[in-house]
């Protein structure tokens, strides 16, 4: 007994040694003091060294898409680097294309800044906005999904492109697998006339976001947020008999494209193929059929995957690609627009649906989470 007390007591000496350490190297061989950030060729920014850039980013209240709260997963904090990123790492490479190397687009997430470093991101970024809203309503619509409203501070608004998505920060909580506050992307399902709140459909996956939401945020709770992000959103130059196709909470831009439609006394013929699993899947069925009385030729086709004769359901069975085919007539795709939101792999066989049908793949256009 004695042997592995002290066998014990010598390995913890020695992780707190390395501990130590490690804790000096980090502060004295990885301070890389101040360095100069440059952006869009404008005046640069100071900023302390070893962070990483979508960090820094942030910091100075400039903020990059992340969905995946900056763990190089997602793909989306993009930024041209001119100067000073070193080398791409491995951990970038499946995300970037032939023409992301070519012209040195980087995952901000993934370059820590150790020298003086000159971007270029898009202009439109610089209008993001960060915002501590209050929740003023959590609704369970279903048994998966929330329904989260968030009243934005008094005098403060958000002017967002319908389709167009924010991201919440989810703080440390018990429980929680993160060491840090992490963000995490989320679409907008309100109208784009309501500027002083915006409403998300927030599924349970049991991720750390959706574990906070679902198990610890509160009606009153205070959460910040930023946004608005994205370049999948409706396209007002365009009058043709349109698609909507999503599934789970892909409902939310879609949602607000309807809304969108509504507000602005759009004619447009538009069909919506909704993807769910079971009947108590389906969510938000009365606000549908009103958009159903209230828009020019809007018509909801949910389509259910797994339904048994027990469940009473007479509608269409499938998922949404079995329903592009039964719809939608051959070689007659070229007169729709199609808007898609849901996971890559419904995304991926409804384009293939769609082009089989002859529709241009410039006329898809989609939102992949």
């Amino acid at each position: 007994m004695s042997t592995i007390l002290q066998t014990v007591l010598i390995i913890s000496i020695i992780s707190a040694v390395l501990a130590i350490i490690l804790t000096f190297a980090d502060r004295k061989i990885a301070d890389y003091g101040q360095v100069s950030l440059m952006i869009n060729e404008e005046e640069p920014i100071t900023i302390e060294g070893g962070e990483n850039l979508l960090t820094s980013l942030r910091n100075q209240k400039i903020f990059i898409p992340s969905a995946c709260g900056g763990k190089g997963s997602c793909g989306y904090c993009k930024v041209r680097v001119v100067e000073g990123g070193g080398p791409v790492l491995a951990t970038e490479l499946p995300h970037l294309s032939e023409e992301d190397k070519k012209t040195n687009v980087r995952l901000s997430c993934q370059i820590k800044v150790k020298q003086d470093i000159h971007i270029e991101i898009p202009e439109e970024l610089f209008n993001v906005r960060e915002y501590d809203a209050v929740v003023e309503r959590i609704t369970d619509v279903s048994p998966r999904v929330k329904r989260v409203r968030f009243k934005l501070p008094e005098g403060e608004h958000i002017d967002f492109k319908p389709g167009q998505y924010i991201q919440i920060k989810a703080p440390l909580y018990e429980g929680s697998e993160a060491d840090e506050e992490v963000f995490r992307a989320y679409s907008i399902a309100s109208s784009a006339r309501d500027k002083g709140a915006v409403e998300l459909f927030v599924g349970f996956t049991g991720g750390i976001a959706t574990t906070y939401v679902h198990k610890h945020l509160k009606e009153g709770d205070i959460v910040n947020l930023n946004g608005p992000y994205g370049d999948f959103y409706y396209k007002d130059d365009d009058m043709g008999p349109m698609l909507m196709i999503a599934t789970g909470t892909g409902m939310a831009p879609i949602l607000s494209i309807l809304y969108h439609m509504r507000d602005n006394d759009i004619k447009r013929q538009a069909r919506f193929f909704f993807g769910s699993k079971t009947p108590e899947d389906l969510f938000i069925l009365d606000e549908l059929a009103e958009l159903e009385d209230e828009l020019y030729d809007f018509k909801f086709m949910p389509t259910l995957s797994r339904v048994d004769e027990s469940m009473g359901w007479t509608g269409d069975t499938g998922r949404v690609n079995d329903s592009i085919m039964k719809y939608v007539p051959d070689g007659e795709g070229a007169k729709y627009t199609a808007y898609l939101c849901g996971a890559d792999r419904m995304i991926d066989s409804a384009v293939e649906a769609l082009t089989s049908k002859g529709m241009p793949e410039d006329q898809i256009y989609y939102d992949k989470f």
